[in-house]
């Protein structure tokens, strides 16, 4: 699933004619860019949620091709329901046999996706986080058993969610999840909700939500001066 439902705010007026997933990032729309690493990870079917600018997505996937894959949209029509919100809402597209890649649609990235998957599946964890060492005063807190805490939204004291089981390595969150299906027998959360929430929640009642760092290339394309940064970048990437 790719998340491609956002307003795109700190990227106006840019984004008051084009849904930000579909600003070109080295000549190639950021979504087509996401997608097609996705299907060359192994995606045999996509669900891309919309709300803002709709009809733009799903008509330059069409265009696309859908990229060889089966592609399903899940609309929200009244606002952008968050990670955790997206998710639920989307549900009734998955099939719910194998793990699946939850992806922004607001990264680029060089990202091992197949590496990703691979420990996924090597292990026990209900999520597998995609993550990099901690830049700023908001990141998440894992030990040795995963996921055990976060620093709150707008700084202050991290907070653990349960007790520390070895050391404690603090790392920002890269917006790549790799997610065994029996999520959504899990997730009692409704409306607009974020999935770390739902993580949260669950690493206290002892789930195993476990991480994956990883070095290369991410750029959140969220300001004008990361989205030039990123064209820069692109051209040395496969489209």
């Amino acid at each position: 699933m790719i998340l491609a439902a956002g307003l795109g705010t700190r990227l106006r007026p840019l984004t008051d004619s084009i849904p930000k997933p579909l600003l070109p990032v080295g000549g190639v729309p950021l979504l087509e860019r996401i997608a097609r690493r996705l299907v060359a990870a192994g995606a045999d079917r996509l669900i891309i949620n919309t709300h803002h600018h709709a009809g733009q997505i799903e008509e330059h996937v069409r265009s696309c091709g859908d990229f060889g894959v089966d592609v399903r949209f899940s609309h929200e029509p009244g606002q952008p329901l968050d990670t955790g919100g997206a998710l639920w809402h989307a549900r009734e597209h998955f099939r719910r046999d194998e793990p699946f890649y939850l992806h922004n649609g607001d990264i680029l990235t060089d990202a091992p996706l197949e590496a990703f998957h691979a420990s996924h599946r090597a292990g026990d964890q209900l999520a597998t986080l995609a993550v990099r060492p901690a830049s700023d005063t908001r990141f998440l807190v894992f030990d040795d058993a995963g996921l055990a805490g976060f620093s709150p939204r707008g700084g202050g004291a991290e907070r653990m969610v349960r007790p520390a089981s070895g050391e404690l390595r603090r790392w920002d969150f890269a917006g790549i999840h790799v997610i065994d299906p029996r999520i959504f027998d899990l997730i009692e959360e409704r409306g607009v909700f974020s999935i770390i929430d739902v993580y949260l929640r669950l690493a206290r009642l002892g789930e195993a939500i476990r991480p994956v760092p990883f070095d290369g290339v991410w750029i959140d394309i969220g300001t004008p001066d990361r989205l030039a940064e990123a064209d820069r970048v692109a051209a040395e990437l496969p489209a």
